[in-house]
Parts: C-alpha cells; sequence; structure tokens
C-alpha cells in the first residue's frame, strides 16, 4: 500500500549514500528528497559509476573533456541539494553490466561509507511510459547495487581482498529505490520541488532548452492534482533489511 510518510520515521541522523549511474540521475530522480533529508541533518553523499561521458550531441567534445564538465556540474547541482560529498568510479558511460567487477566496486563503497540508508534506481524498470526507453546504465546500476547491498557487503567471505584493505562487513538497513515499478512510499516534496530544478539546471551540458525543461517539470505535478494549485512527489520502493 502505497502512503505518504511524514517524516520518515528516523529518530536519529541518518548516512545516506546515493549510488546510481551518471551526473543527473540524483537530482533528476530523487533531488527534491535528497534536499528534504539534508534540511533534516541526515548525511547525504553520491557515488556516480560514470561520468557521463557520452551524453552529448557536440562532435566536437571529447568524451574525456565532457567527463570533466560533468564532474564539474554534478558537484554544483550536489552543492546546492546540501550534499557535501561526491564521488566518481568513473566506469565508461553506457558500458555498465552488473558483473562481479561493477559488484565489487560498489561493494568496497559500502564499507568505505557504511551507510544507514543506501538510495539506487530500480533494475525492473525497462519502460517509462509508452514513449521512453530506460538508459540500460540505469538497470545495470540498480541490479549491481542491489546485489552488493544483498549480500556481498554484509558477509565476509565475499570479496575477502577487501578485508585485506581494512573493509570490514556492513549492513545496510533500509534502501530506497528510486523509479521504482511497484513504490510503496510517497513523499510530498512540493515545497522543495524548484529546489530540485534549480540543481537540474546546473547540469547545463545536458539541457538544451532551459525554458522548455522548466515547463516540463512544472508539469510533473501528482495525478490528483492541478496546474493552478500543483502538489509534487518523489516515489520509492523503499526495502527495511534490519
Amino acid at each position: 500500500m502505497v502512503k505518504i510518510l511524514q517524516p520518515e520515521g528516523w529518530e536519529t541522523v541518518q548516512r545516506i549514500l546515493v549510488i546510481l549511474a551518471h551526473p543527473d540521475d540524483p537530482e533528476f530522480f530523487c533531488g527534491a528528497t535528497i534536499a528534504r533529508w539534508t534540511d533534516a541533518g541526515h548525511q547525504v553523499s553520491y557515488c556516480l559509476l560514470t561520468c557521463g561521458d557520452k551524453g552529448t550531441h557536440d562532435r566536437q567534445i571529447s568524451g574525456e573533456q565532457l567527463c570533466g564538465i560533468r564532474h564539474q556540474e554534478q558537484m554544483q547541482a550536489a552543492s546546492h541539494l546540501g550534499v557535501q560529498q561526491v564521488r566518481f568510479l568513473d566506469f565508461p558511460d553506457g558500458y555498465l553490466v552488473p558483473d562481479l567487477q561493477l559488484r565489487k566496486a560498489i561493494t568496497r563503497v559500502i564499507r568505505q561509507e557504511q551507510p544507514d540508508v543506501v538510495v539506487t534506481c530500480d533494475p525492473q524498470l525497462l519502460f517509462v511510459g509508452d514513449e521512453r526507453i530506460n538508459h540500460p546504465d540505469h538497470r545495470a546500476a540498480g541490479q549491481a547495487c542491489v546485489d552488493a547491498i544483498f549480500p556481498a557487503a554484509r558477509d565476509h567471505l565475499y570479496f575477502p581482498e577487501l578485508l585485506e584493505e581494512g573493509l570490514e562487513p556492513h549492513i545496510v538497513r533500509e534502501v530506497w529505490v528510486s523509479l521504482a515499478v511497484e513504490p510503496n512510499v510517497i513523499l510530498d516534496v512540493t515545497s522543495l520541488w524548484e529546489r530540485k530544478i534549480q540543481a537540474i539546471l546546473f547540469h547545463r551540458s545536458q539541457i538544451a532548452d532551459e525554458a522548455a525543461l522548466r515547463e516540463r517539470m512544472k508539469k510533473r505535478f501528482a495525478k490528483d492534482t492541478t496546474e493552478e494549485q500543483p502538489r509534487y512527489e518523489e516515489a520509492f520502493r523503499r526495502i527495511r533489511l534490519g
């Protein structure tokens, strides 16, 4: 059953790690929720698996140049949402697969960061409505992240070489899956929607028409509201593991 949580029920400061494929994914997928959490005093950090080095139609820019640009854009967007730490694993954009190499890399980050909560995206989402195909990197990121959370990050015999790096097993207590096929949590983020849009706009290399993007985002209001009196939501599948 979908329900609106006000608040999430956390009684202490949470360490929240957002693991997604590309720069701008956190802002587009759940930027308002991230702002909600940082405003409440929770510690949010990002781990982006690629640097988005293929996300351009400009034939004059190299992938290496684009990677540098997108690093900077992501740092600015994250700062706007109150996120202090961003790390990039810099796997090649567009080529992510949920293999053991990626799972190990994510397991390493989870053991390093020791988050209470991990946010990722739904590996089951193939089609977005009737007009879009979900990026394969998104699906791969979600699958590899879920597989790293359980059981690899938890159990010491998975990737024992991480123990040699001084990284002990870690149990993630909650997973929040964005773009969820079957969400069970909806958060009202109306008051933070403009801040989400502003964070997205830091990703200038990805925006051909700022006015059109603003208009599109303004129209993503909840189904039971109107453009004149909009309410905005972000939905997740929340899994409690411990």
